[in-house]
């Protein structure tokens, strides 16, 4: 098994620009203190992301070079107890199909990427890659920003759209002509694995024990973040153990 090729990233297209946040009105939309006066910033990343939107954090965007947007700037970084935490959803799938574009992520490298935002089924999938034999596998990508201590936790806020996802895979994987796949990329650098957060959608946490059982792979990688861009880092294990954690 080749090692993963850390010299691929996904750079950002501007210099960031560091803002203090405030408040948070709606899901998509944040208030950042910048040069004294009071900036609206769209915000990519629609979970709840309480542990790491505290006042006054100190948080990145990105200017917007469209005249006709609403919002000139999107938020990308945050600074978390010393390191970098992305709350932007984009970035991850956009390196994780130039990795694959690259043959660079060990697990798949005898894969190729054939399509991002495949439909098949009743979904639209991240990538459908396919190895040398013609035999399809269906990628689909979650993002984890949300951690206890050095465990990553997914998702931050109840998901009904990312549970019929997995109910979906599990039912394909059991049908048995396509593989597939659920990569949670960490996009922090401060966790050792990811667990599903049962304390926050217990659905989802149900439908991922019952996805791995019907022989939907997971997979997880952390990243390296900084205020540049985004890079792919470590493989860490996926523990769907509910007595591993414990929080009310």
């Amino acid at each position: 098994m080749s090692s993963l090729n850390r010299n691929i990233s996904e750079a950002f297209p501007q210099k960031l620009v560091k803002m203090v946040f405030k408040e948070r009105p709606n899901r998509f939309i944040l208030h950042c203190l910048y040069k004294e006066s009071i900036e609206v910033v769209h915000l990519a990343d629609p979970g709840r992301l309480k542990e790491l939107l505290l006042k006054d954090t100190a948080v990145y965007v990105l200017p917007s070079t469209n005249p006709n947007r609403k919002t000139k700037w999107t938020a990308v970084l945050v600074e978390h107890e010393g390191i970098f935490v992305s709350i932007n959803t984009t970035y991850p799938n956009k390196l994780i199909e130039r990795v694959l574009k690259n043959f660079a992520l060990p697990e798949w490298s005898l894969y190729e990427w054939k399509k991002s935002e495949f439909v098949y089924g009743h979904s639209r999938w991240d990538f459908m890659l396919e190895d040398e034999r013609g035999k399809g596998l269906l990628l689909e990508v979650k993002s984890v920003t949300l951690a206890h201590g050095r465990i990553g936790m997914f998702p931050d806020a109840v998901t009904a759209r990312g549970a019929k996802h997995v109910q979906e895979l599990a039912s394909i994987a059991k049908q048995g002509e396509w593989q597939t796949a659920i990569l949670f990329v960490v996009q922090r650098e401060d966790v050792d694995l990811v667990t599903s957060a049962a304390h926050i959608d217990p659905f989802f946490a149900q439908c991922l024990e019952q996805a791995e059982k019907a022989g939907v792979k997971l997979m997880a990688y952390t990243c390296d973040m900084s205020l540049e861009g985004i890079q792919l880092s470590r493989p860490i294990p996926v523990q769907l153990d509910k007595k591993m954690l414990d929080i009310s």
